[in-house]
């Protein structure tokens, strides 16, 4: 049966809202829900869009809006600020990606132009993913972080001439390269100047009168049509609408109206990039992918083994270690959005056979999706690969045994981080001995020459353990921001030293109840800690005696924060992004005219061997009552109950039905 275009739209929506809700939920980059939903309603799948052509043309000013909201980012102060990043390893890895990929291709049998395709391709990486999940980590601002950021900038600028190539020798297929590059060179330079004209004299007069309307649909009117407008002449001069738009943004990003536009034109960006990536979904064959896997993994090894080896490898020229260096090759192995738009110019120039186009495709969604993986866990894959080349167990625990060998009823720090120098500080002000243990060799290297007692090694080896004088230890203290590793080492300290007190620094719930079943003497959990001492000084303010903040504080804390842990849940826990139907919750339960426990005693209900607990009950406008198992429950009453929200359903239908 044939569906008409508004059956379509719904249809497409409809997928899209259950992919991307899916993808929430799992955590996952909502790029591959994009992707996965254009592969369902795409020709090969669902077909609800027979011919991906209907939207492509469409789907281009996601990136057009892309580019834009990129030149808004790129300034001169910034790109100085990383000009190692950007010009050596960045501009080295763009080349070197480009030249190997295309002399690997030709090697293979690829015509220049589909080989000299590809090379662009693998050289790009995904600055949407990349920034996101470094931010999400806390790690945006670390060296290979920033390293990161200099590297895809540079890819992100480098896209526009390789677009511009593009085109060009598509429209020049028997001319020279070396002439179609420099008349590309040549509209370039021209298009430049005359968005730079304009910006000077036009754009800015321009927003200075559109903001005295203080007409927000105005400013948002006279954005677009910039950003199309600058798109539309560098495709008059037979260039890439993508260049134009990138122009348009450089020219407004030291204006006072920089951060105002980006907002008005982020909406247009995502949407219109989302329908991007449901294109790109579209063109996915699976079928086709079985016959040419081979190719696929070939490629897919190129975009992200040989990548982060060759990345990791020129990020020594940014002066940074070994181990930053293995980190920033981790986080830009894979493909990325502008690698799909070259993918789509190429295809629409019938500069490379859809079968190939298959494989290139292929071997970029798999590597976005394995992508999210290897950035989360690029600090514990480089340490394996890396550190333990220059580290053996036998020195670890030499180095370490010769500074502990004359300390007693020291503390051990697992974690050296933020949490572990500020215990630190406080143990050096009171005089009292202690040793770091980390893994990071860059912090071990920089404390150590400050003359702090740190050193390098695995926490949750037994042998680093004995070695760092646990046997005399007065207690230990793990500060990790991993729960995995925390749990991993207070497994194995607990096992080697049953009596040690341990205190272990957690973030939320879910990582005290985690820590609580393995046996740590303390556990500080920052969320908790933080509306103690919030609360603390609100009663100091309200002048409450010293001592009685104190005895509150103390009784709190005595009981792992079980008061503050039972909380009323919402759909989503705002501060640490927990679901909160997998965790134990304060629940309301409402007895109506007829519910079953109506004049039955609280007593007679199995509450506790079901894991529940009643805090409370409150009948009418009157004080809560206190739980007691004589009180005869009433139509009305309120159960206030706290336990796992699956028993807490078992324990109502006990209540309400016969």
């Amino acid at each position: 049966m044939e569906i008409n275009i508004l059956e379509t739209i719904l249809s497409v929506l409809l997928t899209v809202l259950v992919i991307t809700v899916i993808f929430r939920r799992l955590r996952l980059p909502v790029v591959l829900g994009y992707l996965a939903v254009g592969t369902i309603v795409g020709p090969h799948a669902l077909n609800l869009i027979p011919d991906p052509k209907d939207i492509n043309e469409l789907a281009e000013f996601g990136i057009v809006f892309l580019m834009f909201t990129v030149g808004l980012e790129f300034s001169l102060p910034k790109l100085f600020s990383l000009r190692n990043s950007v010009f050596i390893v960045g501009g080295a890895q763009v080349l070197l990606c480009i030249f190997i990929t295309t002399t690997i291709g030709i090697f293979l049998g690829m015509k220049l132009l589909s080989a000299l395709v590809v090379g662009g391709i693998v050289a790009m990486s995904s600055t949407a993913i990349v920034v996101k999940q470094l931010h999400d980590q806390r790690e945006l601002h670390s060296t290979h972080g920033l390293n990161a950021i200099g590297v895809l900038l540079f890819q992100d600028v480098a896209v526009i001439p390789f677009i511009i190539l593009i085109v060009s020798l598509s429209a020049n297929v028997g001319g020279s390269l070396t002439i179609v590059f420099l008349w590309a060179f040549f509209k370039g330079i021209i298009a430049i100047l005359l968005i730079s004209i304009a910006g000077r004299w036009l754009l800015t007069p321009i927003f200075h009168l559109i903001s005295k309307t203080r007409a927000i649909e105005l400013f948002t009117l006279t954005v677009l049509l910039i950003t199309l407008t600058a798109a539309w002449l560098t495709n008059v001069l037979g260039l890439s609408y993508a260049l134009g738009a990138f122009l348009a943004g450089i020219m407004l990003a030291e204006t006072e109206f920089r951060h105002q536009i980006e907002i008005e034109i982020r909406p247009f960006r995502d949407i219109l990039l989302g329908l991007f990536f449901i294109s790109i979904g579209m063109l996915s064959d699976f079928s086709h992918w079985i016959a040419v896997w081979p190719w696929i993994v070939l490629l897919l090894s190129a975009l992200t083994v040989g990548k982060m080896l060759l990345i990791s490898t020129l990020s020594r020229f940014a002066a940074i270690k070994p181990t930053e260096c293995a980190r920033t090759g981790l986080v830009l192995a894979q493909g990325g959005e502008f690698g799909f738009a070259i993918l789509t110019l190429a295809l629409q120039k019938d500069m490379m056979p859809p079968e190939y186009g298959q494989v290139v495709l292929a071997a970029l969604l798999l590597s976005i999706s394995i992508s999210p993986i290897l950035i989360r866990f690029n600090k514990q894959i480089s340490t394996f690969f890396v550190l333990s080349k220059h580290h053996s167990e036998h020195t670890i625990k030499k180095d370490i045994h010769e500074i502990t060998e004359k300390l007693n009823h020291h503390i051990i720090i697992c974690g050296y981080g933020r949490v572990g120098q500020h215990i630190a500080r406080v143990l050096d002000k009171a005089n009292h001995p202690y040793i770091g243990l980390d893994i990071d060799s860059e912090l071990i290297r920089r404390t150590s020459l400050a003359g702090e007692r740190v050193i390098y090694g695995d926490a949750s080896h037994p042998g680093i353990l004995h070695a760092a004088g646990m046997d005399r230890a007065k207690a230990l203290v793990i500060s990790f921001d991993d729960v995995n590793a925390s749990v991993k080492t207070l497994s194995m300290a607990r096992q080697l030293y049953p009596h040690l007190p341990i205190l272990v620094r957690c973030k939320d719930e879910a990582e005290l109840t985690e820590l609580k079943k393995h046996g740590a003497t303390k556990i500080i959990a920052e969320i908790f800690e933080e509306s103690i001492t919030l609360s603390q000084h609100l009663l100091q303010l309200i002048e409450m005696p010293a001592k009685k903040i104190l005895e509150l504080m103390q009784e709190v804390r005595s009981k792992d924060y079980d008061m503050l842990r039972r909380i009323f849940p919402g759909a989503i826990d705002d501060e640490s992004g927990i679901e909160n139907i997998l965790y134990e919750n304060l629940m309301p339960i409402y007895l109506p005219e007829g519910a079953k426990a109506i004049g039955h005693k609280l007593s007679e209900f199995n509450f506790k061997d079901n894991g529940i607990e009643v805090i409370g009950i409150r009948r009418g406008k009157e004080k809560p009552l206190k739980p007691d198992g004589r009180i005869k429950l009433c139509a009305n009453d309120i159960l206030i109950v706290y336990g796992p929200p699956a028993n807490i359903e078992e324990a109502e239908k006990m209540l309400m039905e016969d």
